[in-house]
This record gives C-alpha cells, structure tokens and sequence, in this order.
C-alpha cells in the first residue's frame, strides 16, 4: 500500500467537473474532466489525445470565458489521467521610494 503524500485535504467530483486545459502560448485547448482538487494541485481526466503536445506546463481553464484559470506543472501522466501542481504567479515589486534617515 502506498503512503499518501499530499499535504492538501482534496475535494473529490463523483462524475467531474467540465473544465479546460491549454497550452502557455495557446496553440492547443483540449477538453478534460477535474476529478479532484485541492488547494495545492489538481487530478485532470483528458477526453481527447493528447499525443505530440507539451504538457509539462498548462493553463488549466475553470471558466467558459477563461477569466478563472490557473497555471499548472505536470507531476504525473497515467493514460488519460494529468496529477498537476498549481503554480504560483509571480509576484511584480513595485519600485520603492528609497527613504533617507532624517
């Protein structure tokens, strides 16, 4: 029996949730089901081939007008099954004023 690595409690979809995947650059959108998710990673069930595509990064598409989405790394494929790790945007720092001691 393997040991349960996740850190994150994970919400389970009995029939999933229609959802979409895409490539960075937007070449390619395919159709899957989210079968779990927590707040770290998802559990993706892919309904198309996706032989030939580069999957190791994707946007993972929550809306029909992709205004909610997330970017996501690929941890494991297994058929037409993608375990996926949520990424963090990167944080832009704004320039600061630099303060003079008076």
């Amino acid at each position: 029996m393997g040991s349960e690595r996740r850190v994150c409690q994970r919400v389970d979809f009995e029939s999933g949730i229609g959802v979409h995947i895409m490539a960075i650059d937007g070449t390619w959108r395919r159709e899957c089901a989210m079968k779990d998710v927590s707040a770290s990673g998802v559990l993706l069930i892919i309904k198309d081939s996706i032989a030939g595509l580069d999957i190791r990064e994707f946007f993972l598409l929550l809306s029909s007008t992709g205004l909610a989405y997330r970017r996501c790394q690929m941890v494991r494929l297994n058929g037409n099954q993608i375990a996926a790790r949520f990424l963090k945007p990167e944080v832009k720092k704004k320039p600061g004023r630099i303060r003079l001691p008076i």
